[in-house]
């Protein structure tokens, strides 16, 4: 054991172990699958071990492997805080960035701020992962998540770039049938489209500017887990629903959709942006930070 190992293969490897199969271990490496192959191979006869059980079906690590892969992955992750510390110097970010975001904030704000840091930052490629889920920023080797809403206790780092406001509304015509609803109480019989992704999606609370607070339960037959395809069912007339500011407001500008009880505010929520704990940070994730709380500061301000 006293020569010298090639270290690039721990990254087959474990390439392998997290994506389960060599094939989908070649498309994040960019490389064959033969190559993929043939380096956990020559990993195995440089350790005289099994480390992998393959077969038709799937790919799975033998215990020999198990104990290999949890070693190596300490041992990447150190080689990947090396790299960071040393973009960290540098002027100009360069590197994958890889994050996670919401999907109806991923869709109306990120994708396009992802569009300049690209145009401005050539040297950086960009992985944009559009979901509700909270991936776990560790297990998932994600530079970033973006967060909206009321944050969950968390032990990564969490920062506060922005907030928004919250709008109940319907669809946008001009027949006059929501007139009727001139108080929260209301609204316990109007149809109601509620967002599966929420914990809470019925129940809200509403205040007006004199401070007189109102909960109401609403009422759906409608349940959808995604904002974007709220809105869109509210369009075709499916009923209420409460919808983020970045997501609305250009329908409302438009006429698409009408705000209902506009002197009634509802809770805001916040935007964050989440890190792992790390003492550096990679050019490239400060630089988009930076850049996502211009945005935020443009967008709150218009």
């Amino acid at each position: 054991m006293a020569r010298s190992h090639n270290l690039n293969r721990l990254a087959y490897f474990a390439a392998v172990v997290e994506t389960g199969s060599f094939t989908n271990a070649a498309d994040r490496l960019g490389v064959t699958k033969a190559v993929v192959s043939s380096q956990v191979t020559q990993l195995e006869d440089e350790l005289k071990a099994t480390l992998l059980v393959r077969n038709t079906r799937k790919v799975s690590t033998t215990e020999a492997g198990r104990l290999f892969y949890m070693r190596c992955t300490s041992i990447l992750n150190e080689a990947e805080e090396a790299f960071s510390e040393l973009s960290h110097l540098s002027e100009q970010p360069v590197g994958l960035l890889r994050m996670t975001a919401p999907n109806d904030y991923g869709t109306a704000v990120v994708a396009r701020l992802v569009t300049a840091f690209r145009r401005q930052y050539p040297e950086c490629q960009v992985e944009l992962y559009l979901g509700d889920d909270h991936s776990d920023l560790m297990a998932g080797e994600l530079d970033l998540a973006i967060r909206v809403g009321w944050l969950r206790d968390s032990t990564l780092l969490a920062r506060k770039l922005g907030g928004f406001r919250q709008f109940l509304v319907g669809a946008g015509d001009k027949s006059g049938r929501f007139d009727h609803i001139q108080h929260p109480s209301d609204l316990a019989t109007v149809p109601f489209v509620a967002n599966k992704a929420l914990s809470d999606p019925l129940h809200w609370l509403f205040e007006n500017t004199a401070g007189e607070t109102v909960s109401v339960t609403m009422q759906s037959d409608l349940s959808i887990d995604s904002a974007p395809a709220i809105m869109a069912a509210v369009e075709e007339g499916a009923g209420l629903a409460i919808l983020p500011d970045y997501l609305v407001r250009d329908r409302l500008t438009s006429g698409a959709l009408t705000q209902v009880l506009p002197a009634w505010q509802l809770p805001e929520g916040g935007i964050f942006v989440v890190l792992p704990a790390s003492k550096f940070r990679a050019a490239k994730v400060s630089v988009f930070t930076d850049m996502l709380r211009q945005a935020e500061k443009t967008r709150g301000s218009g």
